[in-house]
């Protein structure tokens, strides 16, 4: 194990107020839709992100999936970035789960222009599947974290919907983009027709995502959430800490300080070269160095800090609650020796 563990914000353990939550969490059987806390969870998430509904669900990768699963029929066409995490960390779910086919385009800095969307959105007929769903990214973790402003998403929306076609917005890390660009978390999500966004990284809960949208769109959610096997009892005990947890954005803006600190002091060793992040993930370019990023990683792992190879010239680091500004400087000594 790691002393310094920054591989990423879902290795965060909880507070001992999320345990004490848990411990005393008034609960009753979920899938009959009597437990209380989730309940109050639900309806807090949804006015939080200014939806009609929200739905408590184990992960963030099973919101997505059952998200595309609501909005795309079987044998149509989901448009999404080809670094996204639905397409690149999932599985194959989208094939396998929906039955959808993936059509990818590299989202030049995490997001499609509007004139791309138009070019690739059609509608079925005899040799060609139809466009089904528009799927975004915010925070966009391959790219490094990046903030997408509202913005850009809303124009790709509207393009979207000048073709029927609805959009899904992967925000695992919604909060970190809402307080990158200062943007309340309703008016990041109102272009969009579905939101997930995880409890389990950088807001600290031990688990559980939330799916958002219409009533409609929940209702058939949480019905493909049984049949994903989602549908979960006296659940108000992990739902509890996700509670606390959304009280806990603002503190984000200390893990994006963190990373912007361990990112100076990367880039400025030989040899490794480092943009300045936007959010809490750091990216660092190996290329230049006598290693590849798999040496770098176990050379990080052998002084106690913990890290994640990219490919093979880039390294992953993540800030979080449990990584203060004093290990980050205690990382950057280390690294150093490297």
């Amino acid at each position: 194990m790691f002393d310094i563990d920054l591989r990423s914000d879902t290795v965060t353990r909880p507070s001992d107020a999320m345990r004490d939550a848990a411990r005393d969490a008034d609960v009753g059987d979920d899938v009959y839709g009597d437990d209380p806390t989730v309940n109050d969870l639900e309806r807090r998430a949804a006015a939080l992100v200014g939806c009609e509904d929200a739905l408590f669900v184990p992960t963030g990768t099973m919101g997505n999936q059952i998200a595309a699963q609501v909005h795309a029929d079987p044998g149509s066409e989901v448009v999404a970035d080809a670094d996204a995490h639905i397409v690149r960390w999932e599985l194959g779910g989208l094939a396998r789960n929906a039955g959808l086919q993936t059509r990818t385009l590299d989202a030049e800095n995490g997001i499609f222009t509007p004139e791309q969307i138009h070019a690739v959105c059609h509608d079925a007929d005899l040799h060609r599947p139809g466009t089904g769903l528009v799927c975004l990214e915010n925070t966009h973790n391959a790219r490094g974290g990046l903030a997408v402003p509202v913005d850009r998403i809303r124009a790709v929306a509207d393009a979207a919907g000048a073709h029927d076609v609805p959009v899904h917005l992967d925000g695992a890390r919604l909060f970190n983009a809402c307080v990158a660009l200062d943007v309340d978390p309703a008016e990041m999500v109102a272009p969009v027709d579905s939101v997930l966004f995880c409890l389990s990284k950088g807001l600290g809960a031990p688990v559980g995502s939330i799916l958002a949208g219409s009533e409609a769109f929940i209702d058939e959610a949480r019905r493909l959430r049984k049949l994903h096997g989602g549908g979960m009892r006296q659940v108000g005990i992990i739902a509890a800490p996700g509670l606390l947890a959304l009280e806990n954005r603002d503190r984000l803006a200390e893990d994006h300080a963190n990373a912007a600190r361990l990112a100076a002091g990367l880039d400025a060793l030989d040899d490794l070269s480092v943009p300045t992040p936007e959010t809490n993930i750091v990216v660092v370019d190996v290329s230049a160095a006598p290693f590849d990023a798999s040496a770098f990683v176990d050379a990080c792992a052998d002084r106690g800090v913990g890290c994640g190879a990219i490919d093979d010239a880039h390294v992953r680091f993540c800030t979080h609650r449990d990584v203060d500004r004093a290990a980050v400087e205690t990382a950057l000594d280390r690294i150093e020796t490297i």
